[in-house]
């Protein structure tokens, strides 16, 4: 009888091992039955996601070369100085790793591949700033607006249409053009300035749907303060489309400094791909390479961030699963 038993138990256990629920638990993510969060499956889905793991390596190495772009040239080479004499337009050359000489020469005699790498910096602070003063900024704006409602609501409501009915770029061009010397903290505040209104409107229509959830009702019931409401229940549960909304624009602000650089109303006191890109237009015809590098360059910044946040936003989306 107990023989009996032990292959009974020895059959059962095997097909357990086969049913939809098994496979689910090993192969498809985490085991059913334990808690998950729309913060767990999201991170699930990233780890499997090509396009994010792509991105993510891009953006750490465009991190590291903006950190640190003198690790990823060879020897000492200024990005500022050039030599008109020995290298007026002279074409790329391969001769060994890491050399000056990747991408030719400008017009100036200065070295372009120095001149992308070291160009990095200015641009990820530029983005990487505006997009957590709007975060910020919008997201307070909107978690206050969504969640008094009434005439709080209004007045803010009105206040961000005066602010999102000012061109972008042509804003920030006359916020700029009152400043003689334009770094890279003057231009991300001229952005940051115009830029908040998107993401408060995002903040305010997900701040509405979350606190008409039953467990906000009971913690108001449970007689718990506004700010306990405010940040302990609604913005964690209402924050998922904000971070989709600036991880996407994050790029989108890289483009517009590049934008007022090439216009020449960005940046003075830092290299910026905007200033090499126009600088590279006028010799279109006869040395390409001038304006293809940091050109191929922004294109791949903005790319690896708008890669990212279409991860980010597929992964924290339920409708897409």
């Amino acid at each position: 009888m107990s023989e009996l038993t032990s292959k009974t138990d020895t059959v059962v256990a095997a097909q357990a091992a086969t049913t939809p629920d098994a496979v689910l638990a090993t192969d498809a993510g985490p085991a059913p039955g334990k808690p998950r969060s729309l913060w767990s499956d999201a991170w699930y889905d990233l780890r499997h996601n090509w396009m994010f793991l792509l991105s993510t390596f891009l953006i750490l190495l465009l991190l590291l070369i903006a950190a640190v772009p003198d690790l990823f040239i060879s020897g000492s080479v200024s990005p500022r100085d050039g030599d008109l004499t020995a290298h007026y337009l002279q074409s790329p050359q391969m001769s060994h790793l890491f050399s000056a000489e990747w991408f030719g020469y400008d017009h100036q005699g200065r070295s372009i591949y120095a001149r992308v790498l070291h160009g990095t910096r200015a641009s990820i602070l530029v983005g990487v700033m505006v997009t957590l003063v709007v975060s910020l900024v919008g997201g307070l704006v909107g978690l206050i607006s969504g969640y008094f409602g009434g005439w709080v609501d209004s007045v803010v409501s009105r206040v961000t249409d005066v602010f999102f009915g000012i061109p972008f770029l042509l804003g920030a061009m006359v916020v700029l053009n009152t400043f003689a010397e334009r770094s890279v903290p003057v231009v991300a505040l001229a952005l940051a300035v115009l830029g908040w209104t998107s993401i408060a409107r995002v903040m305010r229509g997900s701040v509405i749907t979350v606190k008409q959830a039953d467990y906000v009702t009971a913690a108001r019931a449970l007689g718990a303060g506004t700010g306990r409401i405010l940040f302990k229940h609604i913005l964690p549960n209402a924050v998922a489309p904000v971070i989709v909304v600036a991880t996407i624009a994050l790029g989108g602000y890289i483009t517009a400094e590049a934008t007022l650089s090439f216009l020449g109303i960005g940046l003075t006191e830092a290299i910026s791909w905007g200033q090499d890109i126009s600088s590279g237009k006028d010799y279109l015809r006869t040395a390409q390479y001038v304006l293809f590098f940091p050109a191929a360059m922004l294109s791949v910044t903005v790319l690896a961030f708008l890669m990212f946040g279409d991860a980010v936003r597929n992964a924290l989306d339920p409708k897409s699963r």
